[in-house]
């Protein structure tokens, strides 16, 4: 088989298609991770404990110091309790990977050796004898011919693939949605004084 025929049998549509599509799903599988983070984590399940839907908060308990004035000018410090509300979705970092670069190397080695052998050998035998003598003459002619032809053709054709996918994911920018959002909840976050 010609070294173009070798490689017009290899079925790349399936060779670099299908890392494709395995790239494609992994990050339909990304963006199903995030949403599945988002929706876990930031937002209280349907239970009978909580408001399904509204956003999962975290409250801290902290002292702040608190400058007060007296009428005679002296100013008085004093460790304030107060509680802070927060919601946990703007304290994480929220997973939103992006395959960036997916390079596929294939590399196709095909060696084809092609050897004949052709060997042949004739051979020709021959000899007279002449008696003579007081009666009549006689003759003997032996003759003989022998041929030996032989032939091998061996026909060797060694193939070596190799594919290479190379897969680059990056951490990606929220998008715009996501990001109001954060805004939204952040505005939330609420500081009281206990």
């Amino acid at each position: 088989m010609a070294i173009g025929q070798e490689l017009s049998s290899i079925d790349f549509q399936s060779m670099i298609g299908g890392p494709l599509t395995a790239v494609i799903k992994a990050q339909a599988q990304s963006a199903q991770t995030s949403v599945d983070f988002i929706k876990s984590v930031g937002f209280n399940a349907a239970d009978a404990t909580t408001d399904p839907g509204k956003p999962t908060m975290v409250t801290f308990e902290y002292d702040k110091p608190i400058e007060s004035r007296a009428s005679d000018g002296t100013i008085t410090v004093t460790a304030t309790p107060f509680k802070l509300t927060v919601p946990i979705l703007t304290m994480l970092p929220i997973p939103y990977i992006r395959v960036e670069e997916v390079t596929i190397d294939f590399n196709a080695k095909i060696n084809s050796v092609v050897e004949s052998k052709t060997a042949s050998s004739s051979e020709l035998n021959t000899s007279l004898a002449v008696k003579a003598g007081w009666g009549p003459v006689s003759a003997e002619l032996k003759c003989s011919y022998s041929n030996k032809k032989s032939a091998s053709t061996t026909d060797k054709t060694e193939r070596t693939y190799s594919l290479i996918i190379h897969v680059r994911a990056v951490q990606d920018e929220l998008p715009a949605g996501l990001e109001k959002l954060l805004g939204v909840l952040e505005n939330s976050i609420k500081e009281v004084k206990v």
